[in-house]
């Protein structure tokens, strides 16, 4: 890109309270040659949220017209889920197609289910502002996958499963997903989108596994699963196993699933509540390539 990439900082979800990851992050992209906005009401507080309802819905306003090429959130938690009757879907189609990319995970996974089944347009899966480009140390794969986007120059991202696959092939399929938690709370609403043999991906934190198979067993029972041409595991992290378990554990919940699908079941899909995280465009259409141990997902030119 001959300019500067623009990004837009804004807090659709979780109020901040990091502000020194805050500010190291807003410096990252600086020092990387980024031009970057930070809205009016980034920093704002009611409650655990980041402004209330009103205001959180203006943030979001304004990040749709910003004319940005990043629309970045600062940090998800809780708080998008019951404002999506409400959102600007229409500005944000529009900034979509005029080439706004909006980024985010977490509770960010609701405003793009929303905007999927609303609008049908793409955003991007990926680091929010405090704990990826705040962070003390941030992590060198998930800023060289966020600059190719930025760049738009990524055309798909790879990695290694722990054990080997039988080979296989899909091509031409709906890549969606994000949080399971976010995921299932939309179910049967007009903001889950209805995916037809798309490939889906999962991530959660602080669940224990049964609450995550308890989630799965939703999405199964739905016919929601059945539908996908395969399903990913990302990263599920900070929950913690007791004595009471017996050895039930999030591989448990994976193999158990293998036995109830007909589609692949893959894992360890670099993506959750982790430092290295990669981008993922949520709503494109995608091909996937697995042979052996090496997993690769293609999306093409941005």
């Amino acid at each position: 890109m001959d300019k500067k990439p623009s990004i837009y900082i804004y807090s659709p979800s979780g109020a901040v309270r990091d502000k020194l990851a805050f500010r190291r992050g807003i410096r990252l992209l600086e020092k990387n040659g980024c031009d970057v906005e930070v809205d009016a009401s980034a920093l704002s507080s009611h409650q655990r949220f980041a402004g209330d309802d009103q205001v959180r819905i203006e943030s979001i306003m304004r990040a749709a017209t910003s004319g940005a090429d990043i629309a970045l959130i600062t940090r998800g938690g809780y708080g998008l889920t019951r404002i999506l009757d409400q959102l600007p879907y229409s500005a944000l189609a529009n900034a979509i197609d005029q080439g706004t990319q909006f980024v985010g995970f977490s509770d960010f996974t609701a405003l793009q289910l929303g905007v999927l089944s609303q609008t049908g347009r793409a955003t991007w899966a990926g680091p929010a502002l405090c704990e990826g480009f705040g962070a003390t140390e941030p992590d060198e794969i998930m800023l060289d996958c966020f600059w190719d986007v930025v760049k738009r120059q990524g055309e798909g991202v790879g990695w290694r499963l722990p054990k080997a696959m039988e080979p296989f092939n899909v091509s031409n399929a709906k890549l969606w997903g994000g949080n399971l938690t976010t995921l299932s709370s939309l179910l049967a609403t007009p903001f889950f989108p209805l995916v037809d043999d798309g490939v889906l991906f999962l991530e959660d934190v602080g669940e224990h596994p049964y609450r995550i198979e308890r989630q799965l067993t939703q999405l199964l029972h739905s016919g929601v699963l059945a539908k996908q041409r395969a399903l990913i595991f990302g990263q599920f992290t900070e929950y913690k196993l007791t004595s009471h378990d017996r050895g039930f554990k999030i591989q448990t919940v994976v193999e158990w699933l293998r036995h109830k699908l007909q589609i692949p079941v893959l894992t360890d899909l670099p993506f959750g509540h982790v430092p290295t995280k990669v981008m993922l465009p949520v709503g494109r259409n995608v091909d996937m390539i697995v042979e052996g141990r090496d997993v690769l997902i293609v999306w093409g030119d941005l």
